[in-house]
């Protein structure tokens, strides 16, 4: 790693980060609204997108910069076991075609602003979208501060900040200005300022990895060379070479299965959806975004290329940033840390606009203030944007990185805990509300208890996401045992509290609000939230 500071491509940087912080203000000009003082329009872009601003949305909200870094990380640290991520985002896509347009349909009918809103409406239940809403929140929290670990990653290897004997204030303050730049422009612009820097980001990032793809390995000697000096490297460290070993085919298998069921989960992806201006625009994304595991596939082979390099560095996390350092002429190594860095503040952005909208319409509104205007609201979720990015920072700059990326696995663990309630209200009622919360209850604790109880060589607690599956013996993802835990409590008491005839709550929604469309009669699309949710 270089001692000193990359002029070049840190200039290259800073010029794109100027750009991208001037699009992410006047964002707030872009299809400007009547009344722009309404989570509709802060929060969701006033649910106007269409199929290409979603489709590069959605592709900024959920390839971020740590799926930049990480990824290839994982490839370069412990092997093919790696690539998991590759499939469960071939499985997530079908899945979602399932259960997104209809989310879309029956949140435009009634106005709903988030995953909550919509517990609360279908289960007539305060307290199972509490429930949602705070799982959502803490699972996001650790989400963001990954992005800002990317930013530094960056910084780190342009050597930018000084080195570890540094002032801490000097050493962290492009850090700290790239993130009050971020803080910022999102209290300004709302969503439509990552939607507009989204397509900036993503052509960055295809151009990088098509040029990586192409130019690293002619450097190389070519991919037999690469995929040689990989296997000589697993197996050295008895890793099994380029495939998993037997022994870990379960933890692949259900890591893969258990993150394609967690990733529309997470609010940041639904508000992405619901901030679009159709329910085709949905349907065809579903069909689209598929493009992003091809890229996704590509970006991982870059933790062979790591290793072929002879890239040496203690944190894997360094690894491709580091690549990108030595094998491209520094102005393009520019381009690629300013990809990795965009890449950052995009998914940030929308996560800290989404945890806001849930404190905002499920605790503030549901349990604080129940009249809160749509201008309450707005101003509200603007100040909590703000104090989640804080949260997010502290987190960062006070705990080791290692601890961030784990608390990050725990929050996968904890959102797949919301799919029943989320994904099964929108197909069945049979479900009971207390059974949902009663099961959402026993996963998160579960799984909470389970992880903590992983060690890893840095860590005590917390050090990973997989432990032995009760009755099977197979090592697996601790979140999936964690789900179907939480399915057969639900299954098991719904009959229970059936029989007993306990209250069931109200529904507010009918079957033909799931397949409605935007050109709809009585579908309530330009109204703001305080009025499209007054049934609640």
């Amino acid at each position: 790693m270089n001692d000193g500071v990359n002029g070049v491509a840190l200039a290259v940087f800073i010029i794109f980060f100027l750009a991208v912080t001037v699009m992410g203000f006047l964002a707030s000009r872009w299809r400007k609204a009547e009344n722009e003082h309404t989570l509709d329009e802060w929060g969701l872009g006033g649910r106007s997108f269409g199929t290409w601003i979603t489709w590069f949305l959605l592709g900024g909200d959920l390839y971020t910069a740590y799926t930049f870094v990480a990824v290839p990380a994982a490839i370069y640290a412990a092997g093919a076991a790696g690539f998991f991520a590759v499939p469960y985002t071939i499985l997530v896509y079908p899945l979602i075609f399932t259960f997104l347009p209809r989310l879309w349909s029956v949140s435009h009918k009634h106005g709903y602003v988030t995953t909550s809103d919509f517990v609360r409406g279908r289960w007539g239940s305060k307290g199972l979208s509490l429930a949602v809403a705070v799982t959502g929140i803490l699972a996001t929290m650790p989400y963001i501060a990954l992005q800002l670990v990317g930013i530094q990653a960056v910084l780190d290897v342009m050597g930018v900040g000084g080195g570890e004997n540094t002032n801490w204030f000097v050493k962290d303050l492009p850090l700290l200005i790239a993130f009050g730049v971020l803080a910022a422009y999102t209290y300004s612009s709302g969503l439509r300022a990552p939607a507009m820097i989204a397509f900036v980001k993503d052509t960055l990032i295809y151009i990088v990895i098509a040029v990586a793809i192409i130019y690293i390995p002619i450097k190389l000697g070519g991919f037999d060379e690469i995929f040689g000096a990989a296997n000589d490297k697993y197996t050295a460290a008895k890793a099994g070479g380029l495939v998993p070993l037997e022994a870990g085919q379960w933890t692949y298998a259900t890591l893969a299965l258990g993150s394609a069921l967690a990733l529309f989960m997470y609010p940041h992806s639904i508000t992405a959806t619901l901030s679009s201006k159709s329910r085709e625009v949905i349907r065809r994304n579903t069909t689209i975004l598929p493009l992003y595991s091809l890229m996704l596939g590509l970006l991982a082979l870059l933790g062979f290329m790591a290793i072929a390099a002879d890239v040496d560095v203690t944190n894997p996390q360094l690894a491709i940033p580091q690549l990108f350092e030595d094998m491209f002429p520094s102005w393009f190594a520019g381009v690629a840390f300013a990809a990795i860095g965009i890449g950052a503040l995009v998914p940030a952005a929308i996560m800290s606009i989404a945890a806001a909208n849930l404190f905002t319409r499920n605790i503030y509104k549901d349990f604080i203030k129940p009249d809160a205007t749509p201008e309450q609201e707005t101003k509200i979720s603007k100040l909590v944007s703000l104090l989640v990015k804080v949260g997010a920072l502290v987190f960062v700059l006070t705990m080791d990185k290692t601890v961030a990326i784990n608390f990050q696995l725990l929050g996968g663990i904890w959102i797949l805990q919301t799919f029943p309630a989320l994904v099964g209200g929108l197909f069945t009622r049979w479900f009971h509300r207390w059974a949902l919360l009663a099961g959402w209850a026993v996963g998160m604790i579960y799984g909470t208890v389970a992880a903590y109880g992983v060690a890893s060589p840095t860590q005590k607690h917390f050090g990973g996401s997989s432990k032995e599956i009760p009755g099977i013996g197979e090592i697996g993802y601790i979140g999936l045992t964690a789900f179907v835990l939480n399915v057969v409590v639900t299954v098991v008491l719904t009959f229970v509290l059936r029989a007993a005839k306990a209250p069931e709550g109200v529904d507010e929604t009918r079957p033909e609000d799931y397949t409605a469309d935007a050109g709809d009669p009585g579908v309530q699309v330009e109204l703001p939230p305080a009025t499209a949710g007054s049934a609640h």
